[in-house]
């Protein structure tokens, strides 16, 4: 076995070991947990595109912004609709059934999330913010009804006249997302304060390009207080050198290693050890 196998092993061990201590912990996530859901990496509600340019020759966070929306509806669209049909039929993956399945052991977990694509959800995630909403939400932006996208769009499958409007008044009606140039909900930004009143025992960023100071707030702040803190990514990001533990693992691979060894995933053994 190779060194970096087993540093990689002592890292995991070390993370599990931390996870059976703390009891309030945070999990902050990014489009990386969801890579191996079949999903593109993309930065917030950034797209498909990474940094190349749309078919119109503009950015994709051009695209996507408020700016945009307010006055050519349809081309925003265009593009909210390639990220809702990207995202519609995924499934959660071993990353976000882990998380859901620690929290059965552990209720004052809470996950803070970049992600749209309701995967959090869909795996059964408690106390979760979805801090750029979720694309599968809708509602008009005039009367204010809310729809969900199986209700009005047949879910992303297939694709209406662009952009849909509401049957109740025939406004315009967009996704419960935070588009570029919006500020944040008032809700989410609340959620968010609350989660260092009392601090997290322990952070943990997966699949995150920690790019938004609010993703990386956390983390930072957790340094300062001395609070163990984890980054789990293939790549390197701004917190890299910052954290307690690092590794370089994709999101399901690495949680499954974890909860492995954590004691949480094995009841039956601990109670039969116990009778012996």
């Amino acid at each position: 076995m190779s060194t970096d196998t087993n540093q990689t092993i002592a890292v995991i061990k070390a993370v599990a070991a931390e996870i059976d201590r703390a009891e309030r912990i945070l999990f902050i996530t990014g489009a990386g947990i969801s890579a191996d859901s079949d999903l593109p990496t993309y930065r917030g509600v950034g797209g498909l595109y990474q940094d190349q340019a749309t078919e119109e020759g503009i950015r994709i966070e051009e695209a996507l912004s408020a700016m945009m929306f307010a006055h050519r509806p349809a081309l925003t669209w265009k593009y909210l609709w390639q990220i809702g049909a990207a995202c519609h039929g995924a499934k959660p993956n071993r990353a976000h059934e882990v998380i859901a399945l620690l929290q059965q052991h552990k209720p004052s977990i809470a996950v803070l999330t970049q992600n749209i694509d309701g995967l959090h959800r869909a795996a059964g995630t408690a106390n979760l913010i979805e801090v750029h909403g979720h694309a599968f939400d809708l509602f008009c932006t005039r009367c204010r009804t809310q729809f969900s996208a199986a209700d009005l769009i047949a879910n992303y499958e297939r694709q209406p006249e662009l952009p849909p409007t509401c049957p109740q008044c025939g406004g315009g009606v967009r996704p419960d997302v935070v588009l570029f140039c919006e500020r944040l909900p008032d809700e989410a930004v609340q959620a968010m304060m609350a989660l260092s009143n009392p601090p997290p025992e322990l952070v943990i960023a997966i699949g995150t390009s920690s790019t938004f100071p609010y993703i990386v707030g956390p983390v930072v702040q957790a340094g300062y207080l001395g609070i163990p803190t984890v980054e789990i990514n293939p790549v390197d990001t701004s917190v890299s050198a910052l954290v307690t533990y690092r590794l370089r693992l994709g999101a399901a691979e690495a949680m499954d290693k974890i909860w492995a060894y954590s004691s949480k995933s094995k009841p039956l053994l601990s109670k039969l050890g116990d009778v012996g």
